[in-house]
């Protein structure tokens, strides 16, 4: 009734070994999902942030601009023609004192409205050159003309409106030129320059981000490994009952489902243990009560005069009994209390070398297990010895190769008939027996195979058949280290 392990799987394909970068245990993937979500949504709030600031950078810069433009551009129509010209070759030298000049009645004409914000700014980080033009357009009104284009000729004459100490900030910018057509039909031509459209982020936030990661991390490793460790301890608690059915209660901790799950686990063990303590009593009373009918039956077959009569009855007594005392070993191995120690596979097998010399069915053996196995010695015993008796009582000669790795792994190969493939899987059953060579009359009751499987099982292995292909039939023991 053990519970055995499955093998670990290959991540052998197509040849080479395939690297997952996915985490397989729960706890990682937790951490991981959770990890990288939590980035994601740091980096798109970055996105989005730094992507509304350099909008509102590129509405400040239009904004400034424009103001300038228009001041500038008031300022030059309250001038005389003269004083127009000179401070125009003046201001195209840009940063020099501004000069003084006396200011007359502004002539009449449409007057400048304050600078608005124009209605419908698009969403997304606006184009400089374009929005510039519309705010121009929209302060001076219909009675000005005015165009936005890049510079292309930097020594054609313009007035210069950069603000002194700007050059750090328009490192990487743009240069424009904006034409101003007043009603009276004189055209000023303003140069200026747009700084980055995309401002560098501060230094300080990478490494604030990088912070951030590491305590997210840290109290995910917290969350996380709280929430998955009493999984752990569950699922080590079963692959303890699969090895010994007497194993101390799990201690129930962690979330409320956990906690209920790790009460049904405990709840099915001890259920386990009473229904298997209840098997082996009932069956130990059953053969205590045969004892005397079984005796009776002996001494009144001592009387029958037909020898062929007595010898028929003696062998059917001889079968009942083997069949209680084999029924009784098969639950004294489920309820077996032997303790695990250190087993030398290679000298268990010299041992039974020796053993089965002695009864006239010698074996070889090919192979050896470098490490010591930790598992239970008598159980290994009985396992080892029903599948190379049944060897040698079914196939004649019988070899048995041993190889090491993760596992220990015995092969035990005879030369006989072997078994049909319909049966391979129905032989481990309790007292079934293939009729065709595994009869009454070569003996058995049909639970060797079981007990040896419930062994491997027990140990957290397996124990397969299959028929070789010439002839012959071989039972593959497989007994995981522990880790």
């Amino acid at each position: 009734m053990g519970l055995g392990s499955r093998p670990p799987e290959s991540s052998l394909q197509a040849g080479g070994w395939r690297v997952s970068f996915w985490p397989r245990s729960l706890f990682g993937q937790l951490f991981v999902a959770v990890f990288i979500g939590v980035v994601a949504a740091t980096l798109i709030s970055v996105f989005l942030v730094t992507r509304d600031r350099d909008r509102t950078l590129v509405e400040a810069s239009v904004r400034e601009w424009s103001r300038r433009v228009v001041d500038m551009t008031a300022s030059m129509q309250l001038l005389q023609p003269a004083e127009r010209t000179e401070a125009s070759s003046l201001l195209q030298n840009w940063p020099r004192p501004r000069p003084q000049f006396r200011r007359q009645r502004p002539p009449p004409g449409p007057t400048l409205e304050p600078l608005l914000e124009p209605p419908g700014l698009p969403t997304p980080i606006p184009d400089f050159r374009q929005s510039l033009e519309e705010q121009l357009r929209f302060v001076f009104g219909p009675g000005y003309q005015v165009s936005v284009t890049p510079t292309t000729d930097l020594k054609k004459p313009a007035l210069t409106l950069s603000r002194p100490g700007a050059e750090a900030f328009e490192r990487g910018g743009q240069q424009f030129d904006v034409s101003v057509v007043v009603p009276g039909g004189d055209s000023m031509l303003f140069r200026l320059a747009q700084g980055q459209r995309v401002a560098p982020l501060p230094r300080s936030l990478l490494f604030n981000l990088l912070l951030l990661a590491v305590l997210i991390a840290i109290a995910l490793y917290a969350v996380t490994r709280g929430i998955t460790r009493p999984l752990s301890a569950l699922a080590r608690a079963a692959e303890a009952v699969g090895r010994d059915l007497r194993q101390p209660p799990l201690i129930e901790r962690g979330s409320r489902e956990v906690r209920n799950a790790a009460r049904a686990f405990n709840t099915m063990q001890e259920r386990m243990q009473r229904h298997v303590d209840s098997r082996t009593r009932v069956l130990a009373a059953m053969s205590h009560d045969l004892k005397t009918p079984l005796t009776r039956l002996r001494l009144r077959m001592a009387t029958l005069d037909d020898a062929d009569l007595q010898a028929r009855v003696e062998r059917d007594l001889d079968e009942m009994e083997n069949m209680v005392h084999g029924a009784l070993t098969l639950l004294r191995g489920l309820n077996d209390d032997e303790p695990a120690e250190a087993v030398d596979i290679n000298q268990l097998l010299a041992t039974l070398q020796g053993e089965f010399a002695e009864m006239g069915a010698p074996f070889q053996v090919q192979g050896r297990a470098r490490l010591l196995y930790a598992g239970k010695p008598m159980a290994l015993k009985r396992c080892l010895t029903n599948l190379i008796s049944n060897a040698t009582k079914f196939g004649g000669s019988v070899s048995v190769q041993v190889e090491d790795g993760s596992a220990v792994v015995i092969h035990i190969r005879d030369q006989g008939p072997g078994i049909p493939p319909e049966h391979l899987a129905r032989v481990f059953e309790p007292f079934y027996r293939v009729e065709s060579s595994r009869n009454r009359d070569t003996g058995g009751t049909g639970l060797g195979l079981c007990i040896a499987r419930d062994i491997a099982q027990a140990h957290g292995g397996a124990l397969t058949l299959a028929n070789l292909p010439q002839r012959g039939l071989q039972a593959t023991l497989t007994l995981p280290r522990s880790s």
